[in-house]
Protein backbone atom coordinates (compact mmCIF):
# COMPACT_ATOMS: atom_id res chain seq x y z
CA UNK A 1 0.00 0.00 0.00
CA UNK A 2 1.18 3.24 -1.25
CA UNK A 3 0.38 6.65 0.08
CA UNK A 4 0.03 9.71 -1.78
CA UNK A 5 0.02 13.28 0.16
CA UNK A 6 -0.75 16.21 -1.92
CA UNK A 7 -0.38 19.09 -0.43
CA UNK A 8 -2.13 22.28 -1.93
CA UNK A 9 -1.81 25.87 -1.82
CA UNK A 10 -2.61 29.32 -3.13
CA UNK A 11 -3.19 31.59 -0.93
CA UNK A 12 -4.10 35.82 -1.23
CA UNK A 13 -2.00 37.94 -3.51
CA UNK A 14 -1.43 34.92 -6.35
CA UNK A 15 -3.23 34.11 -9.05
CA UNK A 16 -5.63 31.45 -8.81
CA UNK A 17 -5.41 28.08 -9.62
CA UNK A 18 -7.65 25.33 -10.62
CA UNK A 19 -6.18 22.61 -7.69
CA UNK A 20 -9.61 21.42 -6.80
CA UNK A 21 -9.55 19.84 -10.53
CA UNK A 22 -6.09 18.86 -10.34
CA UNK A 23 -6.46 17.21 -7.13
CA UNK A 24 -10.62 15.43 -7.73
CA UNK A 25 -9.08 14.33 -11.58
CA UNK A 26 -6.14 12.93 -9.64
CA UNK A 27 -8.27 11.15 -7.26
CA UNK A 28 -10.96 10.04 -10.32
CA UNK A 29 -7.98 8.49 -11.89
CA UNK A 30 -6.75 6.17 -8.97
CA UNK A 31 -10.60 5.19 -8.16
CA UNK A 32 -11.10 3.75 -11.92
CA UNK A 33 -7.00 2.38 -12.07
CA UNK A 34 -6.74 -1.88 -12.15
CA UNK A 35 -4.22 -1.62 -8.73
CA UNK A 36 -6.31 0.90 -7.01
CA UNK A 37 -6.14 -0.70 -3.96
CA UNK A 38 -2.73 -0.19 -3.49
CA UNK A 39 -3.16 3.86 -3.13
CA UNK A 40 -4.03 5.83 -0.47
CA UNK A 41 -4.83 9.68 -1.04
CA UNK A 42 -4.59 11.85 1.66
CA UNK A 43 -5.13 15.81 0.93
CA UNK A 44 -3.82 18.94 2.53
CA UNK A 45 -5.26 22.56 1.57
CA UNK A 46 -3.85 26.06 2.08
CA UNK A 47 -0.79 24.54 3.45
CA UNK A 48 1.09 26.50 5.89
CA UNK A 49 4.83 25.48 7.28
CA UNK A 50 3.78 23.73 10.13
CA UNK A 51 0.74 21.70 8.03
CA UNK A 52 3.76 20.79 5.97
CA UNK A 53 5.70 19.11 9.13
CA UNK A 54 3.16 17.96 10.48
CA UNK A 55 1.48 16.25 6.91
CA UNK A 56 4.81 14.66 6.80
CA UNK A 57 5.03 12.76 10.29
CA UNK A 58 1.30 11.71 10.34
CA UNK A 59 0.77 10.41 6.62
CA UNK A 60 4.23 8.85 6.35
CA UNK A 61 3.69 9.04 2.49
CA UNK A 62 5.67 7.15 -0.33
CA UNK A 63 4.99 9.89 -2.90
CA UNK A 64 4.75 13.67 -2.33
CA UNK A 65 2.36 15.72 -4.66
CA UNK A 66 2.85 19.54 -4.11
CA UNK A 67 0.41 21.97 -6.55
CA UNK A 68 0.69 25.57 -6.45
CA UNK A 69 2.87 28.48 -7.35
CA UNK A 70 6.66 28.34 -7.56
CA UNK A 71 9.22 31.19 -8.30
CA UNK A 72 12.24 30.20 -9.11
CA UNK A 73 15.20 30.62 -6.63
CA UNK A 74 12.60 32.22 -4.28
CA UNK A 75 11.28 29.00 -3.46
CA UNK A 76 7.93 27.15 -3.57
CA UNK A 77 4.76 28.91 -2.69
CA UNK A 78 2.71 28.25 0.78
CA UNK A 79 0.42 30.03 3.18
CA UNK A 80 1.25 31.62 6.23
CA UNK A 81 -0.77 31.91 9.82
CA UNK A 82 -2.67 34.84 7.91
CA UNK A 83 -3.35 32.96 4.56
CA UNK A 84 -0.91 35.16 2.42
CA UNK A 85 2.21 34.68 0.96
CA UNK A 86 5.67 32.34 2.80
CA UNK A 87 8.10 31.34 0.55
CA UNK A 88 9.96 28.20 1.46
CA UNK A 89 13.71 27.59 -0.63
CA UNK A 90 15.01 24.33 -2.18
CA UNK A 91 17.19 23.70 0.77
CA UNK A 92 14.65 24.34 3.15
CA UNK A 93 12.40 21.85 1.60
CA UNK A 94 15.88 19.67 0.60
CA UNK A 95 16.31 19.26 4.90
CA UNK A 96 12.94 18.02 5.38
CA UNK A 97 13.11 15.36 2.57
CA UNK A 98 16.38 13.95 3.83
CA UNK A 99 14.95 13.40 7.32
CA UNK A 100 12.54 10.94 5.43
CA UNK A 101 14.62 9.52 2.34
CA UNK A 102 13.80 6.48 3.97
CA UNK A 103 10.17 6.22 2.80
CA UNK A 104 9.88 8.90 0.41
CA UNK A 105 10.03 7.44 -3.40
CA UNK A 106 9.12 10.17 -5.33
CA UNK A 107 8.14 14.08 -5.14
CA UNK A 108 6.10 15.78 -7.50
CA UNK A 109 6.42 19.48 -7.54
CA UNK A 110 3.73 20.85 -10.09
CA UNK A 111 4.21 24.47 -10.00
CA UNK A 112 6.02 27.01 -12.18
CA UNK A 113 9.78 27.14 -11.63
CA UNK A 114 9.97 24.24 -9.60
CA UNK A 115 13.29 22.74 -11.30
CA UNK A 116 15.16 24.87 -8.92
CA UNK A 117 13.89 23.16 -5.94
CA UNK A 118 13.18 19.76 -7.63
CA UNK A 119 17.29 19.65 -8.11
CA UNK A 120 18.03 20.16 -4.40
CA UNK A 121 15.42 17.51 -3.26
CA UNK A 122 16.47 15.23 -5.82
CA UNK A 123 19.80 14.87 -3.78
CA UNK A 124 17.97 12.76 -1.54
CA UNK A 125 15.20 11.49 -3.01
CA UNK A 126 15.19 8.70 -5.69
CA UNK A 127 12.61 10.52 -7.70
CA UNK A 128 11.94 14.36 -8.09
CA UNK A 129 10.15 16.00 -10.90
CA UNK A 130 10.08 19.92 -11.40
CA UNK A 131 8.82 22.01 -13.88
CA UNK A 132 11.93 24.13 -15.72
CA UNK A 133 9.34 26.88 -16.79
CA UNK A 134 6.52 28.45 -16.39
CA UNK A 135 3.29 25.35 -17.07
CA UNK A 136 -0.16 26.95 -17.34
CA UNK A 137 -3.39 24.86 -15.21
CA UNK A 138 -4.44 22.99 -18.58
CA UNK A 139 -1.00 20.99 -18.91
CA UNK A 140 -0.72 20.69 -14.79
CA UNK A 141 -4.18 18.67 -14.55
CA UNK A 142 -3.18 16.38 -18.07
CA UNK A 143 0.71 15.98 -16.58
CA UNK A 144 -0.64 14.74 -12.68
CA UNK A 145 -3.71 13.12 -14.28
CA UNK A 146 -1.42 11.17 -16.96
CA UNK A 147 1.16 10.39 -14.09
CA UNK A 148 -1.37 8.96 -11.60
CA UNK A 149 -3.15 6.85 -14.24
CA UNK A 150 0.05 4.96 -15.32
CA UNK A 151 0.88 4.66 -11.58
CA UNK A 152 -2.26 3.31 -10.58
CA UNK A 153 -2.32 0.49 -13.61
CA UNK A 154 1.28 -0.70 -12.30
CA UNK A 155 3.40 1.12 -13.91
CA UNK A 156 7.02 2.67 -12.63
CA UNK A 157 7.83 6.32 -12.17
CA UNK A 158 9.89 6.60 -15.05
CA UNK A 159 7.06 5.28 -17.37
CA UNK A 160 4.81 7.75 -15.48
CA UNK A 161 6.73 10.39 -16.35
CA UNK A 162 7.07 10.10 -19.54
CA UNK A 163 3.17 8.95 -20.20
CA UNK A 164 2.32 11.92 -18.55
CA UNK A 165 4.55 14.01 -21.20
CA UNK A 166 3.00 12.53 -23.89
CA UNK A 167 -0.30 13.17 -22.35
CA UNK A 168 0.56 16.89 -22.44
CA UNK A 169 0.83 16.78 -26.15
CA UNK A 170 -1.50 14.81 -26.67
CA UNK A 171 -4.48 17.23 -25.16
CA UNK A 172 -2.69 19.82 -27.84
CA UNK A 173 -0.53 21.36 -25.61
CA UNK A 174 2.68 22.53 -26.40
CA UNK A 175 4.52 22.51 -22.78
CA UNK A 176 5.29 18.59 -22.82
CA UNK A 177 9.18 19.46 -22.30
CA UNK A 178 8.55 21.44 -19.18
CA UNK A 179 8.46 18.67 -16.41
CA UNK A 180 11.91 17.19 -15.56
CA UNK A 181 12.39 14.03 -14.20
CA UNK A 182 15.32 14.05 -11.62
CA UNK A 183 17.14 11.13 -10.41
CA UNK A 184 19.74 10.09 -7.50
CA UNK A 185 23.13 9.69 -8.41
CA UNK A 186 23.17 5.83 -7.82
CA UNK A 187 19.62 5.92 -10.39
CA UNK A 188 22.00 7.21 -13.32
CA UNK A 189 22.07 4.08 -15.18
CA UNK A 190 18.30 3.82 -15.15
CA UNK A 191 18.32 7.74 -16.22
CA UNK A 192 20.53 6.90 -20.05
CA UNK A 193 17.34 4.99 -20.62
CA UNK A 194 14.67 7.80 -19.29
CA UNK A 195 16.44 10.08 -21.90
CA UNK A 196 16.35 7.59 -24.84
CA UNK A 197 12.59 8.02 -24.00
CA UNK A 198 12.62 11.90 -23.55
CA UNK A 199 14.45 12.33 -26.74
CA UNK A 200 11.35 10.44 -28.31
CA UNK A 201 8.67 13.25 -27.27
CA UNK A 202 10.88 15.93 -27.83
CA UNK A 203 11.01 14.93 -31.67
CA UNK A 204 9.26 17.29 -33.77
CA UNK A 205 8.99 16.94 -37.27
CA UNK A 206 9.09 19.47 -39.55
CA UNK A 207 10.80 20.52 -42.88
CA UNK A 208 14.66 20.98 -42.30
CA UNK A 209 15.47 25.11 -41.56
CA UNK A 210 17.37 27.19 -44.30
CA UNK A 211 20.18 28.40 -42.16
CA UNK A 212 18.46 31.43 -42.48
CA UNK A 213 15.21 30.53 -41.29
CA UNK A 214 17.01 29.21 -38.29
CA UNK A 215 18.73 32.70 -37.61
CA UNK A 216 15.27 34.38 -37.91
CA UNK A 217 13.86 31.80 -35.13
CA UNK A 218 16.77 32.10 -32.91
CA UNK A 219 16.51 35.72 -32.78
CA UNK A 220 12.59 35.69 -32.41
CA UNK A 221 13.27 33.51 -29.85
CA UNK A 222 16.07 35.29 -28.03
CA UNK A 223 13.53 38.67 -28.28
CA UNK A 224 10.64 36.58 -26.59
CA UNK A 225 12.84 35.65 -23.84
CA UNK A 226 13.58 38.90 -22.78
CA UNK A 227 10.04 39.86 -22.67
CA UNK A 228 9.52 36.91 -20.42
CA UNK A 229 11.98 37.71 -18.10
CA UNK A 230 10.89 41.34 -18.14
CA UNK A 231 7.72 40.39 -17.32
CA UNK A 232 8.43 37.94 -14.66
CA UNK A 233 10.22 40.76 -12.84
CA UNK A 234 7.15 42.75 -13.02
CA UNK A 235 4.66 39.83 -11.46
CA UNK A 236 7.57 39.89 -8.62
CA UNK A 237 7.50 43.38 -8.32
CA UNK A 238 3.93 44.01 -8.26
CA UNK A 239 3.17 40.92 -5.57
CA UNK A 240 5.66 42.36 -3.30
CA UNK A 241 3.58 45.71 -3.70
CA UNK A 242 0.23 43.69 -3.19
CA UNK A 243 2.06 42.53 0.15
CA UNK A 244 2.88 46.44 1.61
CA UNK A 245 0.47 46.97 4.81
CA UNK A 246 -2.05 50.05 4.61
CA UNK A 247 -2.95 49.44 0.62
CA UNK A 248 -6.82 50.60 0.42
CA UNK A 249 -9.53 48.44 -1.15
CA UNK A 250 -8.89 49.88 -4.97
CA UNK A 251 -5.08 49.93 -4.74
CA UNK A 252 -5.59 46.11 -3.91
CA UNK A 253 -8.13 45.18 -6.73
CA UNK A 254 -5.88 47.22 -9.22
CA UNK A 255 -3.05 45.08 -9.01
CA UNK A 256 -4.75 41.91 -8.19
CA UNK A 257 -5.63 42.82 -12.17
CA UNK A 258 -2.57 44.00 -13.05
CA UNK A 259 -1.16 40.60 -11.57
CA UNK A 260 -3.67 38.55 -13.46
CA UNK A 261 -3.34 39.98 -16.88
CA UNK A 262 0.83 39.85 -16.56
CA UNK A 263 0.47 36.04 -15.56
CA UNK A 264 -2.11 35.08 -18.68
CA UNK A 265 0.93 36.99 -21.28
CA UNK A 266 3.14 35.83 -19.68
CA UNK A 267 1.70 32.41 -20.52
CA UNK A 268 0.70 33.06 -23.93
CA UNK A 269 4.55 34.29 -23.78
CA UNK A 270 5.04 30.74 -22.82
CA UNK A 271 3.45 28.52 -25.36
CA UNK A 272 5.39 30.69 -28.10
CA UNK A 273 9.04 30.16 -27.06
CA UNK A 274 8.22 26.31 -26.47
CA UNK A 275 6.19 26.08 -30.12
CA UNK A 276 10.05 27.89 -30.97
CA UNK A 277 11.92 25.07 -28.98
CA UNK A 278 10.90 22.84 -30.79
CA UNK A 279 11.28 24.18 -33.76
CA UNK A 280 15.22 25.10 -32.72
CA UNK A 281 15.21 21.29 -31.76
Amino acid sequence: MKKILILSANPQGTSPLRLDEEVREIDAGLQRAKNRDQFIIEQKWAVRPRDLLRAMLDSNPQIVHFCGHGTGDEGLVFADESGKIKLIDGEALAGLFKLFADQVECVVLNGCYSQVQAEVIGQHIDYVIGMKKAIGDKAAIEFAVGFYDALGNGRNIEFAYNFSCVAIGLAGISEQLTPILNQKPHLEQAGDNIKTQVSNIREFKSETLSVGNRQRLQIEYDELQQQYNSLTEEIQFLQKSQQTQHLDPKDQFRLKKQIEQANEERQNLSEKITALENKLA
